[in-house]
């Protein structure tokens, strides 16, 4: 693999902690498929064979369910560094449970499941922590799933979206906050459609519970937002 795409890498959380210099020696070892892809291409599509998780070393991809009704939802976009398939991979199923389709011409590199678990032929010092980094992965995102299946029981479209500002209110200690997600993204973790949380967000606004620019959100009237939680 071109050594150019090496700073891509070093975003990817599978290669945390692992120096530039160790990522080399790591791709020897691992032996990546890389694949380039045009604009609209279908990268993968529910049912096709998985032969191992995805990374985005350049450009950008939309990660698509259908629904059993027919109904395609956007479900993430991923740039580089980013991973596809690294749940997938360890489920034993062999087959593609999503949609990845490229935004833009892409290129992305392929690692088989036997090359991330399997023993190192050259016992590389760094493949433990290649492990233990995907072990983290995967963890942290049954923790968002669980957590994602709690804000769908929430009821309403207020209350689903007081509950995660004064969770990230919780995070940071202070009532000016940055939303870690845009507007599409958190619209699809909350379950709701984008125009329709928009438009709760401006009444909020318009009733001084909250204001916002961009990103960053701020909490006006703290006990209100903290009864639209209950």
């Amino acid at each position: 693999m071109d050594n150019k795409y090496i700073p891509a890498l070093l975003k990817c959380e599978l290669f945390n902690e692992i120096d530039q210099n160790s990522i080399i020696a790591l791709i020897n070892c691992l032996k990546p498929a890389v694949q380039t892809y045009s604009k609209n291409d279908y990268i993968v599509q529910t049912g096709d064979k998985l032969n191992g998780l995805g990374i985005i070393l350049k450009g950008e991809a939309s990660v698509f369910k259908d629904s059993l009704s027919g109904n395609r939802m956007l479900i993430k976009q991923i740039g580089a560094g980013e991973m596809f398939g690294e749940i997938a991979v360890f489920a034993n199923k062999n087959e593609w449970p999503a949609i990845v389709q490229a935004y833009s011409p892409l290129t992305v590199c392929y690692i088989t499941k036997e090359r991330l678990i399997g023993r190192c032929s050259s016992n590389c010092q760094w493949h433990n922590s290649l492990i233990k980094n995907m072990l983290e992965i995967v963890s942290k995102r049954a923790m968002m799933l669980h957590k994602k299946l709690d804000y769908i029981s929430i009821k309403t479209m207020r209350s689903k979206l007081c509950t995660y500002i004064f969770e990230q209110y919780l995070k940071s200690g202070t009532l000016t906050v940055k939303l870690p997600m845009n507007r599409s993204q958190l619209a699809d973790y909350l379950n709701v459609s984008r125009p329709s949380m928009s438009r709760e967000m401006a009444r909020m606004k318009d009733e001084g519970i909250i204001d916002y620019y961009l990103s960053a959100v701020k909490i006006l009237d703290f006990d209100k937002l903290k009864k639209c939680c209950e």
